[in-house]
């Protein structure tokens, strides 16, 4: 059974580099960590394949927009050698610190409209999750916009830094389980 990596994210370049799109940009280092590439299209999405630990993996970017990952989502969760009991999903998150990951077994979307998307297509919070932090050092008057910018010069380092260590986490959930990726990550 292959365990299915969604990274979130919206489709284009415009988007490319902005904070909302940071799950799209973990898919492709796991991508290049497993020296392959995202590209096949499978229910509105692009799914690459590869192994951790002798396990298939689909790596996989959502094409519908954000706000509708769950349909791509629940399509591929429903095929036969897929289960939501190995579903793990990146994102961001407006209220975990730039340069910081949490690990979760199971939760509530937490005003992350992606991970709201998914959770009422598939009817459950049951899915592991690795939130990747994007809380501005200021106050927005506009979360909506914020996520949807670039980031700032200043932020480069920082978010290859964890971007790297999301990757990890992901890899230990696979090879250790999701209790050790917490115990390590969090």
């Amino acid at each position: 059974m292959s365990w299915l990596i969604v990274g979130l994210g919206n489709p284009g370049p415009e988007y490319a580099k902005t904070r909302h799109n940071l799950g799209f940009m973990l898919v492709d280092v796991l991508a290049t960590k497993l020296q392959t590439t995202v590209k096949r299209e499978e229910c509105r999405s692009l799914v690459g394949r590869g192994v951790i630990d002798n396990q298939t993996v689909e790596l996989v970017k959502p094409q519908t927009f954000m706000n509708l990952s769950g349909e791509a989502v629940k399509c591929l969760a429903a095929k036969d050698d897929r289960s939501v009991d190995r579903l793990i999903v990146i994102s961001d998150d407006l209220a975990i610190p730039l340069g910081t990951i949490r690990v979760r077994p199971k939760g509530t979307h937490g005003g992350q409209n992606g991970l709201r998307s998914i959770i009422d297509r598939l009817g459950t919070q049951e899915f592991k999750r690795v939130r990747i932090g994007i809380m501005p050092e200021h106050p927005i008057a506009d979360a909506s916009r914020f996520v949807l910018e670039n980031f700032g010069k200043g932020d480069h380092e920082s978010i290859e830094k964890v971007l790297e260590e999301a990757a990890d986490a992901v890899e230990t959930i696979i090879r250790e389980g999701i209790d050790a990726a917490m115990q390590r990550f969090n």
